[in-house]
């Protein structure tokens, strides 16, 4: 494992709290122009998530309708009633996106798939980076206004389904990640540079509160604008 990757578990709040905490739970906002794009406008704002810190599991509820909630897990997406009769669901759903480009409409289902693996990654990190098969490797530093970051480029294996299979994590003096770049895959490669801030310790734990994202060019520089997707947890909760 990296030596930047056990700075990072430490300025966390340290390897063994993570792996002693089983879920963490949060009031979920979401922002940005992503939702409306793809067809939801105002969907999973204002919902409860909890992710599983063992295993890549995420549910997210009420799902538009009271008393139904998603549950995501790597080659499933569902959708149950509070009975957990399944309502809706879709086995192998990434293939649901090819030939998908940015602008492409997703279904209900797909809304459910990509928001319930972006925020496992997210709420996990960084104890998903110690699961097996993930690889952290140390890369060249990044100096954004003014502030010199040291990078990981993370590998994820095919058994943790996310974003991309490389994603960059910018490393502050402070141990804490303050940005994430990777590549939609689901919707036509699109770059995003993913912006963390506002962290607070809860049981122990390090999290941040508030992500922006924001596409970025070819050289790596973030765009002003569009602000793709802004996330916002309140009341969150580690058991």
């Amino acid at each position: 494992m990296s030596d930047l990757l056990d700075e990072v578990l430490a300025a966390y709040g340290g390897r063994k709290a993570w792996e002693n905490a089983n879920q963490i739970s949060a009031r979920q906002f979401f922002g940005g122009a992503l939702w409306a794009m793809k067809g939801h406008p105002g969907a999973l704002d204002d919902v409860q998530v909890t992710v599983d810190l063992h295993r890549e599991h995420t549910r997210q509820e009420p799902f538009f309708t009271e008393g139904h909630h998603t549950e995501f897990t790597p080659g499933r997406i569902a959708v149950e009633d509070e009975n957990r009769a399944v309502i809706d669901e879709l086995l192998n759903p990434r293939a649901s996106f090819a030939g998908h480009e940015f602008t492409t409409a997703w279904n209900r289902l797909q809304l459910a798939y990509f928001s319930g693996y972006a925020m496992w990654t997210y709420v996990t990190e960084p104890i998903s980076l110690t699961f097996p098969g993930v690889q952290a490797e140390e890369i060249g530093d990044w100096t954004e206004e003014g502030r010199t970051y040291r990078r990981l480029l993370i590998t994820y294996p095919d058994s943790i389904e996310t974003h991309s299979t490389q994603q960059t994590l910018y490393i502050g003096e402070d141990g804490l990640i303050h940005r994430r770049d990777y590549t939609v895959d689901i919707a036509g490669n699109t770059p995003a540079a993913e912006y963390t801030s506002d962290f607070v310790q809860v049981s122990g734990l390090t999290l941040p509160t508030t992500r922006m994202i924001y596409p970025h060019d070819e050289n790596g520089v973030r765009l002003p604008e569009p602000l793709v997707v802004s996330i916002r947890l309140e009341n969150i909760t580690v058991s």
